[in-house]
């Protein structure tokens, strides 16, 4: 009898010693986002990170701490860096205060699958893992151009005499076409359009509702250029201390959330629709003139990179051009 109970007890400790050694397998990575939870952005990514946690069970869970109202946008990308947080949704315009070349990315024109294929991804993460300390892991949004809203109506693109909100994504275009440049964060926008303080910003063609900002919003210049890069970001010590089958799995679903990147299209034509119900007109050039506008969006971009970082800019701009 006393040998069966002892054998009993040596079962059942076996049995806690291996949930407890299961247990410590898992790892949790907290999550920030640089956007509003409020948001297209942090709307698409909460199923995504449900899925990732219901299937990471005893490997590998986020604990998403939230947006703005948790860390201002700007701080996001140096709380990464440093591993004040493990992961990060944000764009490479709002951390270019650790590494100027993460607004770089605006000017890739070839889809997110092709620049896994190409190459771009891994130049990418040589220079974000020498500079920054981080892990660049995935791109959640294609097919999102950027526009210029306005309260002042022009019949050519010349930002002259308008004050203009800006993030470092198209400062120096803006500058390029003779505007005022203001920067501020996302959440003062209304207000400063509300006051006078701007008559227009840049934004994507997406999340203005989101934000309020159709209501104190007459006009959208088009064509659009650029495109919007939201992406998850990671610090690269959080990222080299997981196991392999972790990071397997953790590549695993970001390609699931890369793979659901059709939807952006579609949004955009919706947004479009929608900014026109709003009563947003849209402000249309000749179609030489649009094409000179968009062509120096991409060549005040490229110039501007290769000011700030002219090696870099050299190996990522045949990798980031259409064929």
């Amino acid at each position: 009898m006393k040998l069966t109970s002892l054998c009993k007890a040596a079962v059942m400790a076996l049995g806690v010693a291996a949930a407890a050694g299961a247990a410590a397998q898992e790892t949790t990575l907290r999550l920030v986002s640089a956007f509003a939870e409020n948001g297209i952005y942090v709307q698409r990514l909460q199923p995504w990170i449900n899925k990732f946690n219901a299937e990471g069970k005893g490997v590998l869970q986020i604990n998403f701490i939230g947006g703005p109202k948790a860390m201002p946008p700007f701080e996001v990308g140096n709380a990464v860096k440093t591993g004040v947080v493990d992961m990060a949704l944000s764009t490479g315009a709002f951390y270019t205060n650790v590494m100027p070349e993460a607004d770089f990315l605006k000017l890739t024109q070839v889809p997110v699958a092709e620049q896994r294929r190409n190459g771009a991804f891994d130049a990418i993460n040589k220079v974000w893992n020498e500079k920054a300390n981080m892990q660049y892991l995935g791109r959640m949004v294609e097919n999102q151009p950027f526009h210029i809203y306005t309260n002042k109506k022009v019949d050519k693109p010349d930002l002259a005499g308008q004050k203009i909100r800006i993030t470092p994504v198209y400062r120096d275009f803006f500058q390029a076409l003779n505007a005022t440049v203001i920067t501020t964060a996302p959440g003062e926008v209304y207000t400063a359009l509300e006051r006078g303080v701007v008559d227009g910003y840049g934004w994507p063609i997406g999340g203005i509702f989101d934000l309020k900002w159709d209501e104190k919003t007459k006009y959208r210049i088009d064509p659009g250029f650029y495109d919007a890069e939201v992406s998850l970001i990671m610090n690269l010590p959080a990222y080299n201390k997981l196991t392999k089958a972790q990071q397997d799995y953790l590549q695993k679903q970001v390609l699931a959330l890369e793979a659901e990147n059709g939807f952006w299209a579609k949004y955009t034509a919706d947004e479009v629709a929608r900014q026109q119900k709003a009563g947003i007109e849209t402000i249309k050039f000749d179609p030489a003139t649009s094409k000179a506008f968009h062509d120096k969006a991409y060549q005040v971009g490229w110039a501007s990179a290769e000011k700030q970082s002219p090696e870099i800019a050299r190996r990522f701009k045949p990798l980031f051009a259409p064929k």
